[in-house]
């Protein structure tokens, strides 16, 4: 008895559905994951890549097979079958890509939104922060701001969750062509971001020229720098090592080569770097004589 082509349609799907979700989930193309974000990234990629699979292995395997079992025999030379429309399939070839990406588009907003990417940059209602007065991000709350906006902290502009009280806080300027970051608490300035891993990072960054973008394949994070509006990026590291930072925004003749590199340290191995890097302080002699003397 031969078996109907609407059954081994159905089990082709099946399989070719399940093939996909198993590439989506064994086989991995990014870098390595270093932050807190990259894992909430990571599982929206993994549905992409798992529909990605099925449409590509789907529709290659439908074009080798009707290569293979309708191409033109040898001595035929008549016209192809007259074959008219089928409404059923079309229903179903419309419908299934709609639904799909409908699903991706709501679940890329809400992976979107988990990451703190939906705080708009121009409400300053959401500029609220946990850290103590001496970590407060320059741009404070409004006073107009109610009670119920400050119980809901937010980053404005910011990517990733509100830093909090123990917040390293760190001013990043971006220029052609180039990343300067400065640690306030140290009072240090260096072109290489070193952090401590496991502990919550507060970029402020600025531009001093053009748009630029900072970005790190391994934290899974990108965020513009604007010249005259200030961003905020948070973000956790929670493994050791050195990683890329690249412009991701086409800035001028030399963007190629604006790049860094930022280093994830140990605690013990982060403040061995603060203590050997922090300008030595003026000897209070030096100080006094620094100050005002009487005219006469």
């Amino acid at each position: 008895m031969a078996i109907p082509p609407s059954l081994i349609t159905l089990l082709l799907g099946m399989a070719l559905v399940l093939a996909g979700l198993w590439l989506g989930q064994n086989v991995s193309l990014l870098p390595l994951d270093a932050s807190l974000n990259a894992p909430v990234y990571d599982e929206l990629f993994k549905v992409l890549f798992s529909i990605g699979s099925v449409l590509f292995v789907g529709i290659l395997g439908l074009l080798l097979f009707s290569l293979v079992r309708f191409r033109r025999r040898a001595g035929d030379i008549s016209d192809g079958a007259a074959i008219e429309g089928n409404l059923p399939l079309e229903i179903v070839w419309t419908a299934i890509p709609a639904i799909v990406v409908l699903f991706i588009g709501i679940y890329s907003y809400d992976i979107y939104d988990r990451m703190g990417g939906m705080t708009p940059l121009n409400d300053h209602s959401a500029m609220v922060h946990t850290a103590s007065p001496q970590t407060k991000s320059p741009m404070a709350q409004p006073a107009s701001v109610s009670s119920s906006s400050a119980s809901k902290p937010q980053v404005w502009g910011g990517i990733g969750p509100v830093a909090g009280e123990n917040a390293l806080i760190i001013e990043l300027t971006a220029l052609q062509f180039a990343f300067i970051f400065h640690y306030p608490d140290s009072n240090i300035t260096t072109g290489v971001l070193h952090i401590p891993a496991d502990q919550p990072v507060e970029l402020r960054m600025k531009a001093n020229d053009v748009i630029h973008a900072f970005w790190v394949p391994q934290f899974r994070l990108k965020q513009d720098v604007i010249p005259g509006q200030e961003t905020i990026l948070t973000f956790t590291a929670t493994r050791q090592g050195t990683y890329p930072v690249i412009c991701a925004e086409l800035c001028g003749p030399y963007h190629g080569g604006m790049h860094t590199s930022v280093v994830v340290h140990g605690r013990e191995d982060y403040d061995n770097w603060i203590q050997t890097n922090t300008p030595a302080s003026p000897p209070p002699a030096a100080v006094a004589q620094l100050g005002p003397h009487p005219i006469g």
